[in-house]
């Protein structure tokens, strides 16, 4: 009414131009890509790696600024991003003075590129187990949580590979990581459940046929605690005897493992 009667009162007013809608938050197609700034990050990291070990805390940060900048790119800066970071595997570090794996780079590696799924998934698959890193268990067990926190489906596989690998930081490592997809259909849960407790049901097998088998026990008692960790979140619930697990599942493998919830 009242933009009426300023018409009537002033007719060469013109009329208000109509209100701009706020942008619409940006979709990854629509993020920007190729930048500069994420060319000249990628030369950074490139030359501090290249230091033979003398630049790798400098490095470290370089690998955190591409860390952040990750979400913001568009698809051509990711893969970028994601060759760049795997790129520091290759490197070759010494041995510090006491023996232990100079490490500092991988690690930061690792732990950016689990933040960088799912391009990053089949990059970190490649290294798990991989000759020139293999004795490093520390950064074994980075490079499978890293996979895990992708919740890429390519990474169920190899780490459902992992449950019966003959080293027990490698088993354990592998069930943590798979707790990551308790948000996965059930179907797939299922199906990481039950390869889990497989394993589990065997492992204490070994320990219940003889008191006396150290070696059995100390795997177990390694590794129990992560594969039940993962069986509460794939089925929400709540046991710690692998007894009781086997009795729940024949009771509810075929159950709707989500009724009820929101």
């Amino acid at each position: 009414m009242l933009e009426s009667l300023l018409l009537a009162l002033f007719p060469s007013v013109p009329a208000a131009p109509p209100r701009a809608e706020p942008p619409a938050a940006l979709q990854d197609d629509d993020k920007p890509d190729k930048r500069p700034e994420i060319a000249e990050l990628l030369e950074r990291l490139k030359k501090h790696v290249a230091e033979n070990g003398q630049e790798d805390q400098l490095a470290v940060e370089v690998i955190d600024q591409l860390a952040t900048e990750f979400p913001k790119c568009g698809e051509k800066d990711r893969a970028a991003i994601v060759k760049g970071v795997d790129a520091c595997f290759k490197e070759k570090r010494k041995p510090t003075d006491e023996g232990a794996p100079d490490n500092l780079l991988h690690l930061a590696a690792a732990t950016a590129l689990g933040e960088m799924g799912p391009e990053s998934a089949k990059p970190l698959a490649g290294w798990i187990d991989h000759k020139s890193l293999r004795k490093d268990l520390n950064l074994q067990r980075a490079i499978i949580l890293a996979l895990g926190k992708t919740k890429a489906e390519s990474g169920i596989e190899p780490l459902v590979d992992l449950l019966d690998h003959h080293q027990a930081t490698m088993q354990a490592a592998g069930a943590e990581a798979l707790g990551n997809y308790d948000k996965e259909d059930q179907e797939v849960r299922k199906e990481i459940f039950e390869a889990i407790l497989k394993v589990l049901t065997a492992l204490k097998n070994n320990v219940d046929a003889d008191v006396n088998d150290v070696i059995s026990r100390e795997r177990y008692e390694a590794i129990s605690a992560a594969m039940i960790g993962t069986l509460q979140k794939m089925s929400g619930h709540d046991a710690r005897d692998p007894s009781d697990w086997t009795h729940w599942w024949n009771k509810n493998k075929k159950e709707d493992w989500d009724a009820g919830k929101g």
